[in-house]
């Protein structure tokens, strides 16, 4: 059985219950015509017993005729050895009959058959057989009267030992014949449909199975061609047709699994290259300027050796703020920060980042606006972390809205909700940044407009552990407006 196939096992079973149903058939019919011969015989010699008893004399004034029933006994079972006659008496003790020596086995016959079939019950009307207790046969029976009252029964079991081992042994050839015809006809179409219906229902068990077996040889150019393969359209409710497509669906998941790993590996490819790039400039700015302090130093004015050391200074706190910045954005990415929320005040919180940048701002005349909603309750998040987004989307904005711009923070309640919005009158981002503005940004891209960089990164990763987000929201006036939202 373990070396068969799905379709061999379903030709093999089909065709033991195809044997199975035959036989049970078979052993029906012989049932079934046993009993409808029995009722035609029991029809046809219902009115033996009564002709025997009105052309006969078994009863005398003293009762019944022992020698006249011996002798017609004699006479009946001669001319017909299949029955059996019997003389009862009105209790249906058995006083006359011609079995030979030793093969009565019962003494009393049941009157209660004898009743029914004399009352017109359907037949067959089956009754005892004194020959042998544990069978029961069809029977005619008829009362033996004397001035109307009954006096016993005579009483002929139709289908005697005779017939009845003659019929056995005919019936039982014929239910073997009937059986082994049946079994080798059920074995030559099971087999037949086993071949052509099973092997039609394993068709798709099969094409799944190459299709597996391909997976295991062709790894992932064989997933993609499965997965752009169209799913059976067959019904839900075929089983095998689910499988199927369940299987190609995985296939689809696992192919775009795949693509987003392999976007993924080419964002950080770019990353680094990114990266790289920012600190090779401001390294070799650093670099430049101290070479040149040290080759120079002698021939230089303090005015300039002191304006060198600055712009040293400048570019060694980008490379700070840079690594800084790559510490704490792979601290968030990696799930290793943990959240310390408490109830505090963001209203209060808006107007000391404002207060950080206050000299920025006005070092540029730029206009910092906080619209914020009366009565603006309690936030639950990381105060730090907080701020930080603030602090970052702050920088954004001042450093990219112009001379004399306005920056505006608008604080109100929405639901279970404190929403947060930044906007400014900038230049706005470029339509083709709007996608990636929250994504690593990339220097092999041909666009060279500004995009989010690892500022707004940071700040995505820190809402995110709050279970939020920020977007970029569309207005129609020029500028960048963020959005965010912190839970109260």
């Amino acid at each position: 059985m373990k070396n068969l196939t799905l379709a061999q096992r379903l030709t093999l079973v089909f065709t033991l219950l195809l044997i199975a149903c035959c036989a049970l058939s078979g052993y029906m019919q012989v049932q079934s015509s046993n009993q409808h011969s029995q009722a035609v015989i029991q029809r046809l010699s219902a009115n033996l017993a009564t002709q025997i008893a009105a052309n006969n004399p078994l009863l005398s004034q003293n009762g019944l005729n022992p020698k006249a029933v011996h002798s017609l006994f004699n006479q009946l079972m001669a001319v017909n050895p299949s029955v059996e006659v019997y003389l009862l008496d009105k209790d249906g003790n058995i006083v006359g009959n011609a079995a030979p020596e030793g093969r009565l086995q019962q003494l009393n016959v049941d009157l209660k058959p004898i009743d029914a079939l004399l009352n017109g019950e359907k037949m067959p009307v089956y009754g005892d057989n004194p020959r042998d207790p544990q069978t029961r046969q069809v029977f005619s029976a008829a009362p033996l009267q004397i001035n109307g009252i009954t006096k016993g029964y005579i009483y002929i079991v139709l289908l005697g030992d005779e017939y009845t081992t003659l019929t056995s042994n005919a019936q039982f050839k014929s239910a073997i014949y009937m059986a082994l015809r049946s079994m080798g006809l059920v074995i030559l179409f099971g087999l037949l449909a086993g071949l052509l219906a099973f092997r039609w229902v394993t068709r798709p068990i099969r094409k799944l199975t190459s299709q597996i077996a391909r997976l295991d040889s062709g790894g992932m150019e064989a997933i993609q061609a499965l997965a752009k393969s169209d799913a059976p359209s067959g019904p839900r409710r075929d089983e095998v047709t689910q499988l199927q497509q369940a299987f190609i669906g995985l296939a689809k998941r696992i192919d775009q699994q795949w693509q987003s790993l392999m976007v993924q590996d080419q964002q950080r490819r770019e990353f680094i290259a990114n990266i790289s790039h920012d600190l090779r400039t401001p390294l070799t700015s650093l670099h430049g300027y101290l070479e040149t302090l040290s080759v120079k130093s002698d021939n230089l004015s303090n005015e300039d050796r002191q304006r060198y050391l600055n712009i040293a200074l400048t570019q060694s706190k980008k490379v700070g703020c840079l690594a800084q910045e790559l510490f704490e954005l792979a601290r968030l990415e990696y799930g290793v920060v943990r959240l310390h929320k408490e109830p505090f005040s963001l209203s209060e919180l808006v107007q000391d980042v404002f207060q950080k940048f206050e000299l920025s701002a006005q070092t540029r005349r730029q206009k910092l606006l906080a619209d914020i909603t009366p009565g603006i309750p309690l936030v639950n998040a990381d105060l730090g972390m907080i701020e930080r987004v603030l602090t970052n989307l702050l920088d954004n904005a001042i450093r990219h809205t112009p001379e004399g711009g306005t920056i505006e923070v608008r604080l109100w309640k929405q639901h279970n909700q404190v929403i947060v919005q930044l906007k400014d009158n900038g230049p706005g981002i470029a339509s083709e940044l709007k996608d990636s503005l929250f994504m690593r940004p990339s220097i092999l891209s041909e666009n060279k407009h500004r995009s989010g960089g690892l500022g707004l990164m940071i700040v995505r990763q820190i809402l995110k552990l709050h279970g939020s987000d920020i977007i970029l929201v569309e207005q129609s006036k020029p500028g960048a407006c963020f959005e965010f939202s912190v839970p109260i």
